[in-house]
Order: structure tokens, then sequence, then C-alpha cells
């Protein structure tokens, strides 16, 4: 089954630019994330599918591959151990490295790991250290890595003399291959190691402490350097990137370094004026409603946002408000908006003035179809 294109995923153009990119994740990890779609197995799927786009076209290294060689190249990459650090030549050594030569005998670096870890809202705002644990391959400590029995270097490859690969002549021309005798590992382990088998590794969990720090927002990224899978014949570890995902917030809504909500206000506030309690970040801040308030204004409380993690002012709280109609009247509450009515009915129209000026225009643009 082919798998969808990367950029169709996340709808971006291939110029994308990473400020787009991820604006264009935030939105739709927020629309897929499994906490605002519970037991919705579609939408938990596009969630992985979407953040797996995200992390291979926010890598340097991977878009380009993928740019180049589609699906397949990265899984080539995948498939020949040199995750997501690995250059070129690491992912693509394998197939073609009877054209451009490079040995693969020497030590290679471990493979990068990605944790995705989700955060409330708040502990995105102020920062946080979260405590995380992971499947991970480790150096062999009974053989220091080696994979033999007596935890000493192997002895060198008598094919290839340690180089891993070995020239073969094919009709004109002489190219290079992956040394059958040691599988290209440049040695030979006639005694392997009990503990690991010969690999060298073994797979473990480790415990981590990670420190978010505060501004962070769904797509951002801390590397943890030399935490990710450890390298063969002692070369250096990899790093582990752990991406962050805000969880949806059942007050506010992100927009960069402010805030948004949407505040309730009963007719007779927006009528008559009155004061709101409105909960932020920080603890709970009055709002003064003027009275003729309409449903819609924005009301904007400054330095109740977000301190952006890159530098810059903290944002503001956008507060929308939304006046509710009264439901669940009694009869006598029914009867006096009926009395209520008929006072504005004979006062004219300056008590509507949106209403107003809709009919009007409604009218006219009536008239002129009917003229026409």
């Amino acid at each position: 089954m082919s798998k969808r294109d990367y950029y169709e995923v996340l709808d971006v153009d291939k110029t994308v630019g990473d400020d787009e990119l991820k604006k264009a994740y935030r939105k739709l990890a927020m629309k897929y994330h499994p906490d605002r779609n519970p037991d919705d197995q579609t939408a938990e799927e596009q969630f992985k599918l979407v953040s797996e786009a995200y992390e291979v076209l926010t890598d340097q290294q991977q878009r380009e591959i993928y740019d180049r060689y589609g699906h397949e190249g990265l899984e080539r990459g995948r498939r020949g151990g040199a995750g997501f650090g690995g250059g070129f030549s690491d992912i693509f050594g394998d197939v073609f490295s009877d054209i451009f030569g490079g040995g693969r005998g020497g030590p290679r670096r471990g493979a990068d790991l990605r944790y995705l870890i989700d955060l409330t809202l708040e502990q995105a705002v102020s920062g946080t250290t979260e405590t995380i644990r992971i499947p991970t391959a480790q150096s062999c400590a009974t053989c220091n890595g080696y994979g033999t029995a007596d935890g000493k270097a192997p002895r060198e490859c008598q094919a290839c003399h340690g180089a891993g690969q070995v020239r073969v002549q094919q009709g004109f021309f002489v190219l290079q291959q992956a040394c059958p005798a040691c599988r290209g590992r440049g040695a030979m382990v006639t005694e392997p190691c009990r503990s690991c088998r010969g690999a060298g590794q073994v797979r473990n969990e480790k415990t981590l402490e990670v420190k978010i720090p505060a501004g962070v927002d769904t797509g951002d990224r801390v590397r943890l350097s030399g935490e990710g899978e450890s390298g063969d014949k002692n070369a250096p570890a990899g790093d582990l990137y752990v991406q962050v995902q805000v969880k949806p917030h059942p007050w506010f809504e992100r927009d960069g370094a402010d805030l948004r909500c949407s505040v309730p206000v009963s007719f007779v506030t927006a009528a008559l004026g009155g004061e709101l309690e409105v909960p932020t970040l920080r603890g709970s801040h009055k709002l003064k409603i003027p009275e003729a308030t309409q449903s819609g204004r924005v009301f904007r409380l400054r330095g109740q946002g977000i301190k952006p993690i890159r530098g810059g002012a903290t944002g503001d709280l956008l507060c929308r408000l939304t006046v509710e109609t009264p439901v669940n009247l009694t009869r006598h509450q029914k009867d006096l908006l009926h009395m209520f009515g008929e006072t504005l009915e004979q006062s004219g129209k300056r008590h509507n003035p949106e209403a107003a000026s809709w009919l009007d225009k409604a009218k006219a643009f009536f008239g002129e179809h009917i003229k026409s």
C-alpha cells in the first residue's frame, strides 16, 4: 500500500518554510488529537501520520532524502540502521556503495530517537520537568560493546583487512561491496558474547528527566545530546528529540503568543453593563462590560497571554463575548419580554442598530432585483 505524500498530508507546498510548516502541523495536530477525538480510530491514525510527516520534513537531512527519493529512500535508511542523524552515505551506502565507494566498516554513530510528549497548556506556558522512560539499544556492559566473549576488540577480518569492503571485478568495472566474510563490520567475532550474542548491544529501558522550557508550543523539540541509540564499536551515541504536543485546553485556544477564549454573557449584563470574572493562566481577572455591548465584541487583556520561548513581548488574552439568549422562561418572564419588545417597537429603530441596518440593505437589494 503506497503512503501519502508528506507535503499533501500537511497541506503545504514543497517550498514551505519552517514557520509555515509548524503552523500547518499545529493546526492539524490540534484537529486530530486523541483528546479531542476519543475512541476515533481514524482520527488517531491521521494524528500519527501528521506527526510522522512533520518529523521528517523538519529534519533537514531526512527532508533532502525524501525530496530526492521519497518514502523508499527513508525506508532504506531505517533498514540500514542510519537513524535520523545518518548522512547520505550511511542511508544509501548499501545501495550505492558500488558506485560511490566509501567504507562502511568503521564505527557508526547511534541512531537518533524521537519521543512525543503531551503537555497541558499550563505546563507549556510555565515550563516543566518531566520524567520519561524510553526503550533503547545500549552498549553491552559484558563485552564493552565489542560483541566478544572476552570483552576485547575482535580480530581483524582477513578477507577485507578491516576495511569492511572488498573489490569485485565485473567485466571492465571494478566495484566495491560489503565484505561477505564479516558482513561489512571489518572484524570477526569467533566467540560471541553470551549477553548480546555478538551484537555488541542489548535492548534496555532508561529513565530520563526532561526540562521543558517555558513558552513551548506544539511542534517544538527538545534535544538531549547522546541519549539516543548507542553506536557500534564504541562509536558516539545518537540524540533523543523530545517533541512537544500541547493538549487541547477546555477554556483557552493558543494563537502564537496570544490566547483566545469565548466568554458567555447574559442578555441583561450586555444591555445594562456590569462586571465579569474571567479566568486567566495567572488567576482571575475582572472584565468591565460597558452597556449596549453586542455579541462578538472582543476585549483585550494585555499581558495575559504567553511569553514566547524565542523572546519577545508577552502576548494578550482576547476575550470574545457571546450574548446568551435566555432559556427555560416562566410565563411571567415571557410576558415581561413581550411587554419589553412592544416598548422597543414603539420607540423606533434606535435600539437595534445592526438589525435596522441589515433590513435597510435587504430592502435595497430586493428592490434592485425587482426593478431589473
